[in-house]
């Protein structure tokens, strides 16, 4: 299976390495306060109203006091859009996000079995794969988290790199990660 890129849904072209401003949103775990305005800036965005269920980037907490914000890291190899059977994802030629195909989308749940993360996810409204698209190379999230000037989340512009799947971690491993790193041994006793 090949890993293709589109400026538009419809117009793919295989992926190579020649992105124009090819963006990512780093994550500063210890700076979210688990506030959750990502995810409601994300669902009005993209779902023209506050709908955290819908969100492409979603909060986590594993364990009491460690939140997590997880979302697509762009991996650079995509298992996501290889895992694909029906080639309904894509990778937007600009900034590097997975886009979704909503007509050719099965909701076979593929793409979350081939992320390391897990983070696509099945729409609650129509079973179909949503990941976040970076919002066109302007992303919401990294917004409303400046504006609270918590700057948990952070858009980057670099060129593929595989160092972003090191992002791509289910949550309860980050906040496993996380809790050591903060509570030193207390850390252990919370996971």
């Amino acid at each position: 299976m090949n890993v293709f890129i589109s400026n538009r849904i419809g117009d793919i072209q295989p992926f190579g390495d020649d992105m124009a401003n090819p963006i990512w949103i780093v994550r500063d775990y210890e700076r979210c306060s688990g506030c959750r305005r990502c995810e409601l800036a994300c669902s009005m965005h993209h779902e023209d109203w506050m709908w955290p269920e819908a969100s492409r980037v979603r909060v986590f907490m594993p364990f009491p006091g460690l939140e997590v914000p997880h979302l697509c890291a762009q991996c650079d190899d995509y298992p996501c859009v290889k895992a694909c059977p029906v080639e309904a994802l894509s990778v937007d030629e600009d900034t590097t996000a997975v886009l979704v195909g909503r007509e050719k989308c099965v909701g076979c749940g593929k793409c979350i079995g081939a992320c390391p993360g897990e983070v696509p996810f099945l729409h609650p409204e129509d079973d179909k794969a949503t990941i976040c698209d970076l919002c066109e190379g302007d992303p919401e999230c990294v917004k409303v988290c400046h504006e609270a000037r918590y700057d948990a989340l952070r858009v980057v512009e670099e060129k593929m790199n595989v160092h972003r799947k090191l992002f791509s971690r289910h949550p309860v491993d980050v906040a496993k990660d996380l809790a050591v790193k903060l509570f030193g041994e207390k850390g252990e006793e919370v996971i």
